[in-house]
């Protein structure tokens, strides 16, 4: 009998009560909407903010969400080796302790009003501390649960999370800029943070694969410290001189120099990674498959990120709305994403890993192209309110999929690894995406005199970014299907040669119950069949 939905679900439960679990579930899920509320609660009230901090420069105010994003995708991947190694609980309770202090700095900076430099610096700070939690909270949901429908529906859960974030860390700092001061915002997060890391040792099951009492040597060795600081430098300098440039020129000595170095720091790492013992990207347990969904999920949250950055800039620029409205006309996107992310757990097992990304890839598109192509003052109900019902499909499929993929294909050791993969895609893809973006904007705006049209090119960028997202899942696709049929027909030969097998090899027929051929036989003397017992 075929068991039921219930029943399926009930089979992966982790070794604790339900009540435990929900507990369990809220805290891990907090992660992922902290690590968005941080960029909603700046790109919201950008314009509020900004003034107050001394600039209005379009260059100056994209760092501010981009410094963010940097640090995000660039810690993460040292973090989660960090978890692998010194256990992901552990690592949770410092990443939510980071975030408050950070967030608590970060407000603080509303004290100096003459430069948006500390602020920037401060959120750099802050980003590290997602930058902490996320591998480490996808790694406890990887080891909790075990392969199955359950762990499905929790992954797409903490996928479908991303929207409500965002829209979250965006509606309480727009309320607090508009009728109070909008540092609360952050004084607001570390007050979160410090009472999710108090609450994350008696709630999140203890690690009990963690590496105590390292030496420094032994602790270097297991953390790749060589390889890992080659790399975090390298994609720093890479996606500083992206966003650095349009504030101060492609022209400019140190961003070429910064982007000369980045790319050859970059390829170092590559190269040392296939050198070391533990190595921090062990490219042995990487396939096809998890290529080709990191480059989609890289690619199509760059895009992503260009279209959350200026769906508010024309909304609150062309449109005039305050950032409450903006906020308020943008939270669509909450059901649009839970919708996504409950359609990838019931099909996630029913289509090919690669039609998924298809999906996903489309949903961002669709959501650049709505956008760059709508006329100003149109109204609300055409174009932009179908945009926030579209783009979500994007990030709530990509994610919960492509984690879900790696976790399954990593061995246990590695589950901060394919935790680390993911997130760290995302996060510095938003960052890069946004570099790009305002490279092209400050290009086509007519030397700031056409804010319109620079803001549709930023978003052309954004659609040439997710097409080649949609290609690249379109060549996965032709991929995974050559080797579903490649598979299928080695079946069909084993099973077409089988017969012949028993025929000739004496210890396949044994096998299956039959005598084997006397060692005499030969075509005059052939074999009597056995008789019946």
């Amino acid at each position: 009998m075929k068991s039921t939905l219930a029943t399926q679900l009930s089979e992966g439960r982790p070794p604790f009560s339900l009540l435990h679990e929900i507990l369990f579930l809220s805290l891990i899920v907090s992660t992922q909407l902290l690590a968005q509320a941080g960029l909603g609660q700046v790109i919201a009230p950008l314009h509020i903010i900004g003034p107050q901090l001394g600039t209005r420069d379009p260059g100056q105010l994209s760092w501010m969400p981009a410094a963010y994003s940097l640090t995000i995708g660039t810690f993460i991947l040292i973090s989660g080796r960090l978890g692998d190694v010194y256990g992901h609980r552990r690592l949770l309770v410092v990443g939510f302790t980071w975030y408050a202090v950070a967030s608590l700095g970060a407000g603080l900076c509303a004290y100096d009003r003459h430069s948006p430099i500390p602020f920037d610096v401060l959120r750099a700070l802050q980003g590290i501390g997602p930058g902490l939690l996320l591998p480490n909270a996808l790694a406890i949901l990887g080891r909790t649960y075990k392969p199955g429908l359950r762990k499905a529906l929790v992954f797409a859960i903490y996928g479908g999370s991303a929207p409500t974030g965002f829209i979250l860390g965006a509606t309480f700092s727009s309320l607090v800029a508009q009728l109070a001061w909008w540092p609360w915002a952050y004084w607001l997060t570390t007050i979160v943070c410090a009472a999710l890391a108090i609450g994350s040792p008696f709630i999140v099951p203890a690690d009990h694969d963690a590496v105590p009492r390292l030496d420094f040597g032994e602790t270097a060795k297991r953390l790749d410290l060589v390889g890992s600081s080659i790399g975090i430098l390298g994609l720093c300098l890479f996606n500083v001189a992206w966003n650095q440039a349009p504030l101060v020129g492609w022209q400019t000595s140190y961003v070429i120099v910064f982007l000369v170095v980045g790319i050859a720091l970059i390829a170092a790492f590559l190269v040392v990674e296939t050198k070391v013992a533990h190595p921090i990207l062990p490219w042995r347990t990487f396939s096809s498959e998890a290529s080709f969904v990191l480059a989609c999920v890289g690619a199509g949250w760059s895009s992503f990120g260009v279209w959350m950055y200026y769906w508010y800039q024309i909304q609150q620029i062309i449109e005039g709305d305050s950032p409450l409205l903006a906020t308020a006309k943008n939270s669509p996107v909450c059901l649009a994403g839970m919708t996504a992310a409950m359609f990838c757990f019931y099909f996630i097992t029913r289509l090919q890993s690669s039609l998924l990304m298809m999906l996903s890839m489309c949903g961002f598109l669709s959501g650049n192209l709505l956008m760059a192509l709508k006329p100003a003052h149109q109204i609300y109900w055409a174009q932009t309110f179908v945009a926030t019902l579209t783009t979500p499909w994007g990030m709530d499929i990509s994610f919960p999929s492509a984690t879900l993929i790696l976790s399954n294909a990593m061995p246990v050791e590695h589950q901060g690894m394919a935790g680390s993969l993911v997130a760290t895609m995302v996060n510095y893809g938003i960052s890069i995406g946004l570099g790009i973006a305002g490279t092209v904007e400050v290009h086509t705006n007519r030397a700031g005199t056409d804010t319109l049209r620079g803001f549709r090119g930023a978003l052309f960028s954004g659609v040439g970014l997710a097409g080649f997202a949609l290609l690249t899942s379109v060549a996965f696709f032709v991929f995974e299907s050559a080797q579903s049929r490649g598979k299928g027909s080695m079946r069909a030969d084993e099973h077409e040669h089988e017969p012949k097998r028993m025929m000739v090899d004496g210890r396949d027929d044994a096998a299956n119950g039959e005598a084997a051929p006397d060692a005499d036989a030969s075509p005059a003397n052939p074999v009597k069949p056995p008789r019946d017992t």
